[in-house]
C-alpha cells in the first residue's frame, strides 16, 4: 500500500512539472484570447462594480483580521467562507460562467476576497502579477499549471474590475485547458 501510494505521489509531482510552466501553443493562446474577450466584461458588469466598491468601502468585519494562515485553515463550512460563497456576486458569477471556468474570483483593491465560485488558496493575490497587473489596468495570463485548489490542468486569466475608467478590484479565472 505504501509504494502504491509512492508511485500516485510521484505520478502528482511528474505532472506537475511537466504542466508548470508550458508555454501557450497557437491553437490554445487563441483559445485563451477568446475567453479574455469572453469574459473582460464582467470588470464592468454593474454588479461586480458595485460590489467591489461596497467591499472596498466597508470590507466584512471578518476581513480586517484575516491572514493567509488562518484562511487556508478555513473548511468550506466556516462562517467566513460560506458568506463570500453565497454573497449575491457569488451567485450572479456561478450563473454567467460556462463548463470551461474551473474557478474564479473576485478581488478588492487590497487583493482579498469579495465573491468566489468557491475557496481559492490564498485569502490575498496582492503583490502577486495575477492582481497586480489588473490593477494597473492591464490583463494578466498565466501559464498553464495544475491547479491546487481545483487539481485541474487549467489556465488563469487576471482582468481589472474598472470603475470610471479606475481599476478598483481583480477578477482571476481560471480555465480547464480541456473544456476550452
Amino acid at each position: 500500500m505504501k509504494q502504491i501510494k509512492l508511485i500516485g505521489l510521484t505520478v502528482l509531482v511528474l505532472m506537475a512539472f511537466t504542466a508548470a510552466g508550458q508555454a501557450l501553443d497557437d491553437a490554445t493562446k487563441a483559445k485563451v484570447d477568446a475567453k479574455i474577450t469572453q469574459y473582460k466584461p464582467w470588470g464592468t458588469d454593474p454588479k461586480v462594480v458595485e460590489a467591489v466598491k461596497a467591499f472596498n468601502a466597508s470590507p466584512p468585519a471578518y476581513a480586517k483580521d484575516m491572514t493567509q494562515d488562518k484562511w487556508q485553515s478555513l473548511t468550506l463550512l466556516s462562517p467566513e467562507v460560506k458568506a463570500i460563497a453565497t454573497c449575491e456576486l457569488s451567485k450572479y458569477l456561478k450563473d454567467k460562467k460556462d463548463a470551461s471556468v474551473s474557478e474564479a474570483f473576485v478581488s478588492g483593491a487590497d487583493g482579498t476576497k469579495v465573491a468566489f465560485l468557491a475557496k481559492s488558496s490564498n485569502w490575498s493575490h496582492k503583490g502577486k502579477p495575477k492582481h497586480d497587473d489588473p490593477m494597473a489596468g492591464k490583463t494578466w495570463t498565466g501559464e498553464v499549471e495544475i491547479d491546487a485548489s481545483s487539481g485541474q490542468q487549467q489556465i488563469q486569466i487576471g482582468i481589472p474590475v474598472m470603475d470610471q475608467g479606475k481599476a478598483i478590484g481583480s477578477i482571476v479565472i481560471g480555465f480547464n485547458v480541456t473544456k476550452m
